[in-house]
């Protein structure tokens, strides 16, 4: 049987990343920072492709060395794979180009739509009915079968539901199940979507099935009121979060987990305590089941 540490060092059968792996969102803002980063901060890094394609200069230099030196996940925003027009089959082919390019074999989109006859810029949520399980999977299906991949979605934050035909985590399992699909755990968004409302976190998380989860994201969110939150990424992870992150490893094992950080970006060494966070949980919990 493998060590406690060999098991921490493994990849889920479906993740090309090490489930102890602890990454960080590639962004513009901390592009010095990223390339100065001591050895050993962070295990790979996480991309939305749109905001990089067709990306020159010293930016783009900037990605490539980045991509060289460091492993790169992809987390796309334009999809829309729960929307009703057309998938955008040209925006298919330019990120199943970057993938190929910057060797990224971990690509997730979210569980929502953003369009409607043009780009909304923001992520709604999918009403949670047996006829958009059905719409969405043979989306996500179509979006596989094009870029010849596995891909893994993100279930979101919301504050509607828009004619409620079942609960989230029931939508949620349906979606990955017709699909046959991974799933990326947002832990951030379902502590803000319990809040929010009214259900159990935990139980939403054991209720998920395990052998599907190939990446978590942890962040940080506003509190507007005791039971309003707002997903923003832009501040640092509350305790209740990161207690809510270590059950999660407690019950399914470590797996690859992003630090998302967007905006109002603090020094590099707060982040870097952050890091070291997702660290120390991992390996707190590198022995529990990886389901």
């Amino acid at each position: 049987m493998p060590s406690t540490d060999a098991r921490a060092s493994m990849a889920h059968p479906r993740s090309p990343l090490p489930a102890a792996a602890a990454g960080l969102g590639l962004r513009r803002a901390l592009l010095a920072d990223l390339r100065d980063a001591p050895a050993g901060d962070f295990d790979f890094l996480e991309c939305a492709p749109e905001n990089w394609i067709g990306v020159g200069g010293p930016a783009g230099d900037a990605l490539a060395e980045l991509s060289s030196r460091h492993r790169l996940s992809c987390h796309g925003l334009s999809l829309s794979l729960g929307g009703s027009a057309p998938l955008d089959l040209q925006l298919l082919q330019q990120v199943g180009h970057f993938l190929e390019q910057h060797q990224v074999h971990l690509y997730s989109e979210h569980l929502s739509y953003c369009s409607d006859e043009g780009q909304l810029y923001d992520l709604l949520p999918i009403p949670f009915t047996d006829e958009a399980v059905r719409h969405t999977a043979a989306r996500i299906a179509q979006v596989q079968d094009i870029l010849g991949r596995r891909i893994a979605v993100e279930n979101v934050s919301y504050y509607l539901a828009p004619q409620p035909a079942m609960d989230e985590l029931a939508f949620t399992n349906a979606v990955l199940a017709e699909a046959d699909c991974d799933l990326l755990l947002d832990v951030n968004n379902v502590y803000v979507n319990a809040c929010n409302h009214g259900y159990d976190a935990d139980a939403f998380i054991a209720g998920l099935p395990a052998r599907r989860i190939v990446c978590l994201h942890v962040a940080g969110h506003l509190d507007e009121a005791p039971d309003l939150k707002i997903d923003t990424h832009g501040s640092a992870v509350i305790d209740p979060v990161w207690a809510l992150l270590e059950r999660s490893y407690a019950r399914f094992g470590p797996r690859p987990t992003l630090l998302e950080r967007d905006f109002n970006f603090p020094p590099y060494a707060e982040l870097q305590g952050e890091l070291r966070t997702i660290r120390r949980l991992q390996a707190a919990h590198s022995g529990a089941a990886h389901g």
